[in-house]
């Protein structure tokens, strides 16, 4: 994948630039690493854009259900005035309000489950996305950054040595 080799070109251009003595600090191009970060930024995955598209769904059909559900409440209240005018009527008209309004309760309820239910395991999958991207590419990346340090602070303890060896062979030969 185009990612994992942009990753590699970042850890050649650390394990090959120049060091400074001493310090266990290196000198990069900021600009080289810049352009490598950007088009791995280029090369993630769609998920992270469906994730906002998931989130603007999820509000615009809560809105549809909302005005739906308006729509039926100023339907039923429509109705229920209109059959007012006759005492028979009114009796009828309040009763099949309520039922109006019960049924105009259960169906928003159960769009707004629906939804839940959708954008649910859309961010269901979204997470074992992730889960299995985090898997195979930040754990290998950690590894291969722990193993890079781990080379430098040998080759560091080595220096060191030398150093000491360098310093207690000058030191001996002043006697």
């Amino acid at each position: 994948m185009k990612v994992l080799e942009l990753l590699d070109e970042i850890e050649e251009i650390v394990d090959t630039a120049a060091g400074f003595p001493l310090t266990g600090k290196i000198m990069v191009d900021a600009e080289e690493i810049l352009e490598i970060v950007k088009e791995i930024r280029v090369e993630l995955p769609d998920e992270i854009q469906q994730a906002q598209w998931i989130k603007e769904e999820r509000q615009r059909i809560l809105d549809e259900a909302k005005k739906e559900y308006e729509t039926i409440i100023k339907d039923a209240q429509a109705q229920a005035e209109a059959l007012i005018e006759n005492d028979d009527i009114t009796v009828k008209a309040k009763k099949r309000a309520e039922e109006i309004m019960t049924i105009a309760q259960t169906n928003c309820k159960q769009l707004k489950m629906s939804t839940f239910d959708y954008v649910d395991s859309i961010l269901f999958n979204f997470q074992d996305k992730m889960e299995q991207l985090n898997a195979m590419y930040f754990q290998e990346m950690y590894e291969k950054l722990e193993g890079t340090f781990a080379g430098i602070n040998t080759t560091l303890s080595a220096n060191r040595e030398e150093i000491k060896d360098m310093a207690f062979k000058v030191q001996n030969e002043d006697l």
